[in-house]
């Protein structure tokens, strides 16, 4: 009787030590999890805090610089006396114009590519090359497209350097970034969308537009943002097809060359002995290009917002 009373509590003093040895390596790693999980998490919050920091030093080293300028008449008056005095008025038209220009032919083509790819094509290697090239197009330089804005539609259509040629050189460029966030748009669509309307009776294509484009609107417009923000930004396509040096008229066709601002920052930077007397007008110009980009980026995001509130 002894002998098994020992026995059975020698088991359970096992039995519990081996309880609390596991208990113990448990905590153990789960104490290095999450110092672990600190350091990552703390690495994170750095790169954060290194990127907002960067930003916030560009836009103060600009605005610090360039806020004495900004004045009614810079706003609304054209450049004179070599570009050293008056405004930037027909910069900003033909900036707008080309930013504009652009999404009107890049946001139709793009969406109709994506629906094609991600609704109607089939998989297979075709499709796989369609979207290795798309994937390659988005990373080719803006001054690739540049020229080829000015051997296709300059020359080859015979458009000239015109705000057309320049909007659809802008239009190309952007269609990589508008065709990758509609595809990824129309994929975070559930599937069952598409299952309940088709059970319904409706059309593929019925489908499509009356269910499935509407609730990837607000991520289709993630694409039209990037691609306003870069078109609006882009010098080098410009240079080739759009912009010229110096045009005091605001344009009042599409086949009509235009300043923009990024150009007329670099032109301002690099042209002419009067650099120095020119610093301030460049980094006005700069802020009103952030501005302007800011301001068509925000009002597409709150016409974002809005879509948003309406399907909930």
């Amino acid at each position: 009787m002894n002998s098994s009373l020992k026995s059975t509590s020698s088991l359970f003093l096992e039995k519990l030590t081996s309880m609390k040895t596991a208990q113990q390596i448990y905590n153990s790693r789960l104490k290095r999890r999450k110092i672990f999980e600190g350091i990552v998490f703390s690495l994170f919050r750095c790169a954060v805090a290194i990127t907002a920091m960067g930003l916030f030093i560009i836009l103060y080293f600009i605005v610090a610089n360039g806020w004495q300028a900004i004045t009614l008449n810079f706003l609304t008056e054209a450049p004179r006396n070599a570009m050293t005095e008056g405004g930037i008025l027909p910069c900003i038209v033909g900036t707008v114009s080309l930013a504009l220009g652009a999404m009107a032919f890049a946001f139709p083509v793009g969406i109709a590519s994506a629906i094609y790819l991600c609704e109607y094509a089939r998989p297979g290697k075709m499709l796989r090359l369609i979207r290795i090239g798309i994937n390659n197009l988005a990373g080719v330089p803006s001054v690739v497209f540049g020229l080829f804005g000015l051997a296709f539609f300059v020359i080859y259509f015979k458009f000239g350097v015109s705000i057309l040629s320049g909007a659809l050189t802008l239009g190309v460029m952007s269609l990589p970034v508008i065709i990758g966030t509609t595809e990824e748009a129309l994929k975070g669509v559930p599937n069952t969308y598409r299952e309940a309307s088709l059970g319904l009776g409706a059309t593929k294509w019925q489908t499509i537009y009356r269910v499935v484009l509407p609730a990837a609107l607000p991520g289709i417009l993630t694409g039209g943002i990037l691609g306003i923000g870069r078109a609006a930004g882009e010098t080098a396509p410009i240079m080739f097809t759009a912009a010229v040096f110096f045009t005091p008229s605001l344009p009042s066709s599409v086949f009509d060359k235009v300043m923009a601002l990024p150009y007329h920052i670099y032109v301002l930077a690099t042209a002419g002995t009067e650099i120095e007397a020119t610093r301030p007008l460049q980094y006005g110009t700069a802020l009103v290009l952030i501005t302007l980009v800011l301001g068509l980026n925000l009002a597409a995001i709150l016409y974002r917002s809005r879509l948003r509130k309406k399907e909930r």
